[in-house]
């Protein structure tokens, strides 16, 4: 489980600014639903080019609430030029921090903040037209390239917190691994995305799976009206049922192998195998 600072919870469960201003100076709409994270940012600027006023909706796990509403704290008075120089790391900082799994949410937050101010100005942002190389998550070279240089990332790994890229399916990893040689060096160490686990017991095991299904996998099946049941842990065989709309929908065993798999795959073990109870 991530720990988050006092900061971070306070913005989540608390959040500041949140709705969608009326005839706004600027908007900022970033990510996708289908990404699991999307953000939109409206501005109202003032003749001075002052932010009077920011907002946002956004659709994400907490530290993407978190990074939005500190956000807006952050921009509003400032001067649009001003704001423009605000960082990922700056919207991390101000909240003390986040989880290194998490970054992609303060990275959202500003680029969400420079799509805001470049419709202001009515210009295009170079990043625009950049090449996909994550075809899960819509990331392109330039993001890519961006992040390791202004990160200083070193590894897939950090390429994958920083913005989502190799998250998915996996098949970018030697993409991601190349712009890494060419963009950081070709004689600095290159770290796999997947970092061997360690060796977790059975009771860890199923503690850790039962977290994830809580925390990432049931709220989107809920919204459905559908649900899933940890039936049984068996070395890697994990055994769980469907409940709900999902026990009679036709993509059931798309959304065990697609969706439940492969995010226990990512985020517990990546030897898991994912089976159907009831079949």
């Amino acid at each position: 489980m991530w720990e988050y600072t006092d900061l971070v919870q306070e913005h989540f469960l608390h959040p500041r600014n949140v709705g969608e201003i009326e005839n706004p100076s600027g908007v900022g709409d970033v990510g996708s639903l289908a990404c699991g994270d999307a953000l939109k940012l409206t501005l109202k600027v003032d003749e001075q080019d002052i932010i009077t006023d920011a907002k946002f909706k956004t659709f994400g796990c907490a530290s993407a609430i978190a990074s939005s509403s500190a956000l807006t704290e952050m921009i509003i008075g400032r001067h649009v030029d001003e704001a423009a120089k605000i960082t990922n790391q700056d919207i991390a900082d101000f909240l003390g921090g986040l989880p290194k799994e998490k970054m992609h949410c303060s990275v959202m937050g500003r680029e969400a903040l420079e799509a805001a101010i470049a419709d202001f100005r009515g210009t295009v942002l170079p990043t625009a037209e950049g090449e996909i190389v994550c075809e899960c998550f819509g990331v392109t070279d330039l993001e890519i390239i961006r992040a390791i240089k202004e990160s200083n990332l070193r590894s897939v790994e950090e390429i994958t917190n920083f913005t989502k890229a190799g998250g998915g399916c996996g098949k970018c990893e030697e993409k991601l691994r190349n712009l890494l040689q060419v963009t950081a060096g070709e004689a600095m160490e290159i770290k796999a995305v997947n970092i061997k686990p360690q060796r977790m017991t059975a009771l860890q095991k199923i503690k850790k799976i039962e977290e994830v299904l809580e925390r990432e996998i049931k709220p989107g099946l809920r919204k459905d009206g559908g649900d899933i049941e940890l039936i049984d842990v068996d070395g890697d065989f994990v055994m769980v049922s469907l409940r709900g709309a999902c026990t009679s929908c036709a993509k059931s065993q798309t959304t065990l192998k697609q969706h439940v798999e492969k995010k226990l795959r990512e985020l517990v073990l990546d030897t898991l195998i994912v089976e159907d109870a009831n079949s």
